[in-house]
């Protein structure tokens, strides 16, 4: 890695987080006991439902991170395992994205996921480690609810502008429900019962409990007698899937590991999970979830066999590179980004919009249907461009289609992934470049190089008041600074390199009427400008190093301890030998025991002293 490069620090230890992830999912449980008295809210007008507590409408089970778990959910395990229980050691809540593909991979694409969802946690770089210490707000929980019932009723035809159409409503309910219930305006437990078996274990990622199920066919009950229809009944227990703590979290559980006695190790069904979020960012599927029951996924054979399967599939690895680098990439910035209109009068929503999917397609046409060395993002001049986008690279956009491939020549200062408008705008002041915030963001994400945040008693305002001359006068004024050099020396090289471009990634060659010296030395090379940046982070280690280091900590969720380490520097060497191939390093990350790893929890503050 260059010089100074370092895998980003823990901000909290592990047995802190599943302390506070045990209250965390407990708490959610608290919630979703509760959602019998919401139940009234989804009976037709005029009728009313009083939860029943020995229907188990107020007694839905939350796992929480210490909770033993049925052990019929493991698979394929010897008598003696069958009795064990298994032990949930992490939780992850799942992201919007995730959540809109579990709804359409089961009810279809048509089915629109509308509402306000929780907001994310950013922690060592990656939302995906920041997963693992949120939890669900009560107000929060209002709002999935919600959400939950508006697919229900997309999912079951239970609008009243849908009644009216009663034929068509009944094909669509048959492609979702299997059976036909005994009578429609009345109770069928055992057409309920198969309707949360099957579309509860996709939705929990594993098979439900008997409990589990009683408790959702009790509630179909309940509301199909009060409501005289079998599918609004249903539609309760479809609600209640989709409000349960098993789905709006990946909960991880280990169970006895049969090759080591004592020991224990991830079972059948979070392990396809763990694999499933990392190649496709969706839930396991069918197959998927056989290999969980049936034992083959723990084999070194079996799991090869579900990870070429998930491979060969363009469509899902696109998506799930797409997860990933708008995670590493902090594309959620994307949400707040402001531009002042009088500097920037081409800025709109359309153009940010327009910015965050040309470098997703260009990492997936490089990386997915190219193959190629992911260390040529930095330098390639291949890129896409749709109408929005064209005046901001300041070419002509005379293509019917909604988006364009676009050669940028040599002279245009493009170079590759760090002079996309999408840097350049996101990585920016409202109003201005700003080479400090480039340099510091590009080293962050592309390197996993660490710069502190400046003192709080940094006086910015002969930097930010200032309209004369260029940034990078301007800057000299901490680059001079004694108590400021030793982080501006790092931080903006790279920013400087990139001045060309402005706020919003136009590019330029003078600021105030004067010429901008895109000239600099940083890391002990000296280079001139965009493409003399690019080929300096295509030819660094720390690079690709850094790009193994996220996708490991973005597929364990959590940040790497030092047991991880071994297993990061082994595949940065296959990565380097392999010719730098994403797709290749995903599918080997994946086949490796080190990612089924269970991590041990520190011992507490002070037990090492103890013990001496």
């Amino acid at each position: 890695m260059g010089p100074g490069a370092k895998p980003p620090r823990r901000t909290a230890g592990r047995d802190e987080r599943i302390v506070r992830g045990r209250s965390a999912v407990s708490r959610l449980g608290l919630t979703f006991g509760i959602a019998g008295l919401l139940v009234s809210s989804c009976v037709a007008p005029g009728q009313t439902v009083v939860p029943d507590p020995a229907a188990g409408t107020s007694q839905a089970r939350a796992p929480a991170s210490s909770a033993a778990v049925d052990s019929n959910r493991s698979g394929n395990r010897t008598p003696q395992a069958q009795n064990a229980k298994l032990t949930v050691v992490a939780h992850r809540r799942i992201t919007e994205q995730q959540y809109q593909t579990a709804i359409a991979d089961l009810f279809g694409p048509a089915i629109k996921v509308d509402g306000r969802f929780e907001p994310e946690l950013r922690k060592e770089g990656l939302l995906a480690i920041g997963a693992s210490e949120v939890s669900i707000s009560d107000a929060g929980f209002a709002q999935y609810f919600a959400i939950a019932r508006r697919v229900a009723d997309q999912v079951l035809l239970s609008t009243p502008a849908q009644r009216d159409r009663q034929a068509a409503i009944q094909d669509a309910r048959d492609k979702v429900v299997s059976c036909a219930p005994a009578r429609a305006d009345g109770a069928d437990a055992a057409c309920a019962e198969r309707f949360v078996r099957t579309y509860g274990e996709r939705l929990f990622r594993r098979p439900l409990t008997d409990a589990e199920v009683a408790t959702r066919v009790q509630l179909a009950e309940a509301g199909a007698v009060q409501n005289k229809d079998f599918y609004e009944g249903l539609k309760l227990s479809l609600i209640s899937l989709l409000t349960a703590p098993d789905f709006l979290f990946r909960l991880e559980a280990v169970e006895p590991d049969p090759a080591h006695p004592g020991s224990v190790r991830l079972d059948g069904y979070s392990k396809a999970s763990r694999l499933s979020y990392l190649m496709w960012d969706a839930e396991p599927d069918a197959e998927l979830l056989a290999a969980a029951k049936n034992g083959s996924i723990h084999t070194t054979a079996g799991l090869q066999a579900q990870i070429d399967r998930l491979a060969a599939n363009p469509a899902r690895m696109e998506a799930g590179l797409r997860a990933f680098f708008a995670d590493m990439l902090d594309f959620n910035m994307f949400d707040d980004l402001t531009k002042d209109p009088t500097a920037y009068p081409k800025f709109s929503l359309a153009v940010a919009e327009g910015a965050r999917e040309q470098t997703l397609r260009v990492l997936v046409d490089h990386l997915i249907t190219k193959n190629r060395d992911y260390r040529d993002v930095f330098t390639t001049r291949d890129s896409f461009i749709n109408r929005t986008l064209a005046p901001v690279y300041k070419v002509p956009y005379t293509y019917d289609g909604e988006w364009a491939r676009q050669t940028f020549p040599p002279e245009s200062g493009q170079s590759g992934l760090l002079t996309q408008a999408t840097f350049m705008m996101l990585f920016s002041h409202p109003g201005k470049s700003s080479p400090t915030v480039r340099g510091v963001k590009l080293s962050e994400i592309f390197m996993c190089l660490h710069i502190p945040p400046p003192p709080g008693d940094v006086d910015f305002s002969k930097v930010l008041g200032s309209s004369a001359g260029t940034v990078r006068q301007r800057l000299l004024v901490h680059a001079n600074n004694a108590g400021c050099s030793s982080c501006h020396l790092l931080s903006d090289p790279p920013g400087l390199a990139l001045e060309n471009f402005d706020g919003l990634g136009q590019y330029r060659t003078m600021e105030s009427g004067q010429k901008i010296d895109v000239a600099v030395e940083w890391m002990g090379r000296k280079f001139d400008g965009p493409q003399g940046l690019g080929m300096v982070f295509r030819d660094d280690p720390g690079v690709p190093a850094c790009l193994v280091h996220n996708l490991v900590a973005y597929g364990l969720g959590r940040a790497p301890d030092p047991a991880d380490r071994a297993f990061i520097d082994r595949e940065t060497r296959a990565f380097s030998v392999a010719g730098y191939k994403v797709p290749a390093l995903i599918a080997d990350i994946a086949a490796k025991p080190d990612f089924y790893r269970v991590a041990a929890a520190p011992a507490p503050a002070g037990a090492a002293a103890q013990k001496g």
